[in-house]
C-alpha cells in the first residue's frame, strides 16, 4: 500500500503541470493566430483579394427592407449600395477619400465625406477584420481577458487604430471568430459608440465571412441588420467604382 501510494504521488507530480498548463491564460499572439486560422488561414486570407456581397438591409426594426450590395477590394477599397423604390444610396472609399450619394435625404449628387465620416468606411473596407495583420495596420492591441456576450464568455481585445478609433473585439471561445465589435470614435467633436454583432459565418473562397451583421448605437434597440444572401470571391472590379465620379462637382 505504501509503494502504491508513493507511485500515485509521483505520477501526480508529472500530471499536475500538464493540467495547469491547460488552464493558463492564452497569450495575445496565440489568440490572434487562432482567429487567423479560424477564418481560413493566412494563405486563404491573402488569396481573397476582393469580394462582392449581395443581400438585404433591414431598418426601422425590420419594417423597411432595402436591396444591399457591397464590394470590397484590397488593400482598402469599398463601395456599398442600398436601394429602395428606385433610389440608391451610395457610400464609397478608394483607400484615401470617401464620398456618398444620399437620395433618401434629398441629395442626389455625389458629395465628399468628412474625415470623421470616412472612419467607418476604413473598417468596412477590411476583408479580414481588425485583428489580422494588426501590426501592419499600425494598430495597438491588448488582450483584456474574457467578458460575457449574451451568455458566452468571449475573449475581449482592445484595438487602438492609428486614426484614433478604438475597437473592442469579442471572439467566440470555441470558434475564435468575431461575434461582437464595439467601436468608439469621435465624430464632429462628440464620442460615439457603435455595437456590431456578427454571425452566420459561411466559407467563401476559403475564408469564413459573417452573413449576418446587426449594428447601431450601443443600447439602442433599433439597429440596422444586414443579411447576406450571396457572396462572390475574387470578382473582377473596376477601380473607378470606388473613386469620386469625375463628372461630379467637387
Amino acid at each position: 500500500m505504501h509503494l502504491r501510494f508513493l507511485s500515485l504521488a509521483i505520477a501526480a507530480v508529472f500530471i499536475a503541470p500538464a493540467g495547469f498548463a491547460q488552464e493558463k491564460t492564452p497569450t495575445l499572439d496565440e489568440l490572434v493566430a487562432k482567429n487567423v486560422q479560424a477564418k481560413g488561414g493566412a494563405d486563404a486570407l491573402r488569396a481573397l483579394q476582393s469580394v462582392k456581397l449581395t443581400g438585404k438591409l433591414l431598418v426601422n426594426q425590420g419594417q423597411i427592407q432595402l436591396d444591399y450590395v457591397q464590394v470590397k477590394k484590397r488593400p482598402g477599397e469599398v463601395r456599398t449600395e442600398s436601394t429602395l423604390q428606385g433610389m440608391t444610396a451610395v457610400q464609397a472609399f478608394d483607400g484615401k477619400d470617401g464620398w456618398q450619394i444620399s437620395p433618401f435625404r434629398g441629395r442626389r449628387d455625389p458629395e465628399k465625406m468628412s474625415a470623421d465620416d470616412v472612419k467607418s468606411l476604413v473598417e468596412d473596407a477590411e476583408i479580414d477584420g481588425p485583428l489580422v495583420d494588426w501590426k501592419a495596420k499600425q494598430s495597438t492591441v491588448e488582450y483584456l481577458g474574457t467578458e460575457d456576450v449574451d451568455g458566452t464568455p468571449a475573449h475581449k481585445f482592445k484595438v487602438a487604430r492609428k486614426n484614433g478609433d478604438v475597437n473592442f473585439v469579442y471572439l467566440d471561445p470555441d470558434h475564435f471568430l468575431e461575434i461582437r465589435v464595439v467601436t468608439q470614435r469621435v465624430v464632429q467633436g462628440a464620442q460615439t459608440e457603435i455595437e456590431t454583432d456578427l454571425g452566420d459565418y459561411e466559407k467563401i473562397g476559403g475564408v469564413f465571412l459573417p452573413f449576418s451583421l446587426e449594428a447601431g448605437r450601443k443600447g439602442d434597440p433599433d439597429k440596422q441588420k444586414i443579411v447576406i444572401d450571396k457572396a462572390e470571391p475574387n470578382v473582377r472590379v473596376d477601380d473607378t467604382i470606388f473613386h469620386f465620379p469625375a463628372t461630379a462637382s467637387k
